[in-house]
Order: C-alpha cells, then sequence, then structure tokens
C-alpha cells in the first residue's frame, strides 16, 4: 500500500485514525496493540509472505535487548550476537546475489546463483533495530515492554523508508496520556503536511520522472543521445528524487502528526548547502546521523589525526553507499561523496573561520549542486558505461553549440520551476513551523518568507493543493527509496 494511493487516503488512513482515537478512550493499551496490528496489516498489504522475517527480526532483536539489559555483564556479548545476526539477514536478502555474481566473475567459482526477493523495508527496520540495540548497550535506551517495541519498528509511517529513528526519540512519545487524545491542532498541522508531501511526490516527482527514465535506458542502449539530454536527464532526476524522497519524509511526519507523535526532520533544503559537509547535513538526516554515530565515531572519528579522519570519512560513505543498494554503482557514488567530503573538510582546514560574502556564497552553493548532480548518475545508472557515456556527453557531448541546444530543450521550463521552488521557496519544516526532532541542526533556522497558519485561507489552499495531487493519481507510482 502506498502513501499516494487512493485505498490508503481514504480507506486505511481514516479507518486506522478513527479506532486508535476510539480505542484510546478505553487506554493506552488497546490503541497500541491496534496501531501495531494496523501497520502490520499496512505492511503485509505489500507481501505477506515478508511478514515473518520482520516479526521474526523484532522478537530476535526484543529479546538481544532484554539479555543487554538483564546481564551487562554479557551485554558486550549479546550485542555482538544482535548486530551479526541482523547484518547476515541484510547481506543474504540484499548482497547474496550481488556477491555471489562477483565471485563467479572474479575466482570463476561457479557458485549457484538464484534470485532472492528482497523484503521491503528491510535496510531500515534494521537499522533502526541495530541502533536501539547499541543504544541499550550505552544505557541511552531503556527497556521496553513487548508492545512498545513492536510499535516503535513496525509504525507504519516510517516502517518502509524511514526516517530512521532513535528509541529514545520515540518511546517516550507512547507514555504521553496527550498521545492518546485527538488535538486539532496536530489534525491541521498533520494534513497540511501531509498533503505538501503528496503534492511534491504526485505532482512535482512523478511530472518530472517522463524527462529522466528514457534517457537513462537509452544511455544504457545504443540510442545516440545530446548534451541537452543528458543535462537534462541528469538534473532531472536531481530534482526528481528530491522530491520524490522529501515528500516521502513529509507525509510521513504528517502522518504521525495527526497521531500525536513527532518523527526526527529528514531533509533541509539540500540544494542550498554552500559545501558537501553542509549536504550531508540536511539530505537524508536520519540516515547521515546514523552513519555518523555508529560507523564514522566507532572507526574512530577524528580522534586519530588528519589522515585517519579523511579515510574514516571515506569508509564511512564507501559504505553507506553500498547500504543503498548491492551495485558498484552505489559504491562509486558513496566514494565520490567520501573524497568530497574529505576535499571539503581539508579546504575548510586551510581557509579558517573567515566569513564570506554573498557572492561567494553563491558560487559555493552553485559548484556543490553540480556536484552533487554529476554524483547523482551512477547512482541512478545501471552499470558504470551508462555512468560514463551520460558524464561524457554533459561535457563534451556537443561542445558550445550543447548549450544553446539545451536552452530550447522541451523540460526546461519544468526544470527551471523545479530548480525555483528548490532554491526560492520555503522548505516544508519553514513553511508549517511543525515542531519536530532534528537529526542535525546545522544550517538550520530562521523562516522562509510565507509562513502557514491554521486559518481558513490556508486550509483552502492546502485544500486545493490535496485536491489537484489526488487528481494527479492517474497512475500510481512507488516511492524512488522503496528500492533501497
Amino acid at each position: 500500500m502506498l502513501f499516494n494511493s487512493y485505498e490508503f487516503i481514504f480507506c486505511y488512513l481514516p479507518v486506522t485514525a478513527a479506532l486508535f482515537f476510539l480505542l484510546a478512550q478505553k487506554g493506552a493499551v488497546p490503541a497500541c496493540a491496534w496501531l501495531t496490528f494496523a501497520s502490520l496489516a499496512f505492511y503485509g498489504w505489500w507481501n505477506p509472505a515478508n511478514l515473518p522475517i520482520l516479526l521474526g527480526s523484532i522478537a530476535f532483536n526484543y529479546l538481544i535487548g532484554l539479555a543487554i539489559f538483564r546481564w551487562p555483564t554479557h551485554a558486550r556479548l549479546a550485542l555482538c550476537i544482535g548486530v551479526g545476526v541482523d547484518l547476515s539477514l541484510l547481506a543474504y536478502y540484499k548482497y547474496a546475489v550481488f556477491l555471489a555474481n562477483n565471485l563467479n566473475a572474479w575466482l570463476n567459482l561457479g557458485l549457484p546463483v538464484s534470485a532472492v526477493e528482497l523484503p521491503l523495508g528491510i535496510s531500515f527496520f534494521t537499522f533502526t533495530q541495530i541502533a536501539y540495540l547499541v543504544d541499550a548497550r550505552q544505557r541511552k535506551a531503556r527497556a521496553a515492554n513487548w508492545l512498545h517495541y513492536g510499535l516503535f519498528v513496525t509504525y507504519f509511517p516510517h516502517l518502509i523508508a524511514g526516517p530512521i529513528l532513535h528509541h529514545g526519540e520515540m518511546m517516550p512519545q507512547f507514555a504521553k496520556p496527550g498521545t492518546y487524545r485527538l488535538s486539532y491542532r496536530h489534525l491541521a498541522l498533520g494534513l497540511t503536511v501531509f498533503v505538501l508531501g503528496l503534492f511534491k511526490k504526485v505532482i512535482l516527482a512523478d511530472g518530472i520522472a517522463p524527462l529522466v527514465s528514457p534517457v537513462f535506458a537509452a544511455a544504457q542502449g545504443a540510442d545516440q543521445l545530446s548534451f541537452a539530454d543528458a543535462w537534462g536527464a541528469a538534473l532531472g532526476y536531481a530534482f526528481q528524487l528530491y522530491f520524490d524522497f522529501s515528500g516521502y519524509s513529509d507525509m510521513a511526519i504528517g502522518l504521525s502528526y495527526l497521531f500525536g507523535i513527532v518523527l526526527p526532520l529528514n531533509f533541509y533544503s539540500p540544494y542550498r548547502a554552500t559545501g558537501i559537509i553542509q549536504f550531508w547535513r540536511r539530505w537524508h538526516m536520519t540516515l547521515s546521523r546514523f552513519l555518523k554515530e555508529y560507523l564514522y565515531i566507532p572507526l574512530g572519528g577524528n580522534r586519530h589525526g588528519v589522515p585517519r579522519r579523511y579515510l574514516n570519512l571515506f569508509l564511512t560513505m564507501l559504505l553507506g553507499g553500498l547500504w543503498h543498494g548491492a551495485s558498484w554503482t552505489f559504491v562509486l557514488w558513496g566514494a565520490i561523496h567520501g573524497a568530497l567530503l574529505a576535499l571539503n573538510h581539508a579546504w575548510r582546514a586551510v581557509r579558517g573561520k573567515r566569513s564570506s560574502g554573498w557572492a561567494a556564497r553563491g558560487l559555493s552553493t552553485a559548484l556543490t549542486f553540480v556536484l552533487v548532480v554529476l554524483a547523482w548518475v551512477p547512482f541512478r545508472a545501471p552499470d558504470f558505461t551508462t555512468t560514463l557515456k551520460l558524464w561524457w556527453l554533459m561535457f563534451a557531448g556537443d561542445g558550445v553549440h550543447g548549450f544553446a541546444v539545451f536552452s530550447s530543450h522541451a523540460g526546461v521550463p519544468r526544470l527551471i520551476g523545479l530548480a525555483l521552488i528548490v532554491f526560492l521557496l520555503p522548505n516544508t519544516q519553514q513553511f508549517v513551523r511543525f515542531r519536530t526532532f532534528r537529526a542535525d541542526r546545522d544550517g538550520q533556522g530562521g523562516g522562509g518568507w510565507l509562513r502557514w497558519r491554521p486559518t481558513p485561507a490556508w486550509a483552502a489552499f492546502t485544500a486545493l493543493l490535496g485536491v489537484i495531487a489526488v487528481f494527479g493519481l492517474t497512475e500510481v507510482s512507488e516511492f524512488l527509496y522503496f528500492n533501497f
């Protein structure tokens, strides 16, 4: 079931919310039990065969968590077992075929290779539970009862594609009496943020997709493409992925607000960043936080000198790229960002803390955006050959003539419109000013020159966006991050 589907919007969501608040009048336990059941039903809608995997993972990690709390002298061993099993499960479903194919190609081992269906959301619910076990070992999390833990993992707004949650952020909220009382302010805020996310996905992200997919498909084949085609597809994908994933995150945050639960902020105008460091403090912020706290810092962080720090950054992003998918193109994407992060830190060390004027900041933003767009090419491309072909076209395809051709490209007006939204309009958090956990506060603050308020005029505007988005649901499309 998709957030951007009629059955979710007009059936699942109203029934789930109505029964939650009705049962909440009987107490927190029946309300939590219903929300857990509804979340499992939401997950099972995709493929009921994957439910045992999710339930088994939850039961296993809950028991490991109990062992960590009850037998502190053996907590390290329990943590190693828990993380080892979690990563082994993830490796089997996500990387077994990739590993076997590469070993066969390199060493001619003749290993049997059969397709393994990837359970939806396995990366997200695995990372969420690993974070819980590590926090339990460090006593940053408290022991949870089985119902609250099951709801923490399965909670449907975040289950499929995040945000990646911390136990300490979520579980105290389920213990608050206010969570179980219907709030009209939460209802207004939640529906507004949900509608904004739905509009991003259906109108903006899906609207630019026809400019992107045919070019990447043609680049994989022998079709002739131009400078304009390559840049149009690369820029289009950058905007498509942003509006698609930030739209999903907005929808998840808005849905959660309906139930009185606050989720972490996951995007904050990443394409306005003045460097790659700031970009990763604004893009998929909960993943960045996870990689920093559970990979970069355990590797040594910046505690062992500058060269080791840069190596740790590179390795963190390399593994972060591999987390996105079992493909060498994702490894390349991670390596690019790891190298760029190291270069950005080196530049900061050389330059110091001198302030920059508006022209320098504008140039830094433009350079950062171009580098991110170039790195999105291997992220989207199916192989190295397609990646190199598109990069060649972007820089040497048609020479100077290519710029003139690009100005008349059919997709340019839409690209300009999306660029204006990205670089000039307030982001969702600035526009609505909802309370949220912030995964990182760098570059966040201030407000947009537009600000939503719970007034009839803004309600009408929100309703208009909602109607446009709903009527745009002619073809239901999955969110791009469902593939990761």
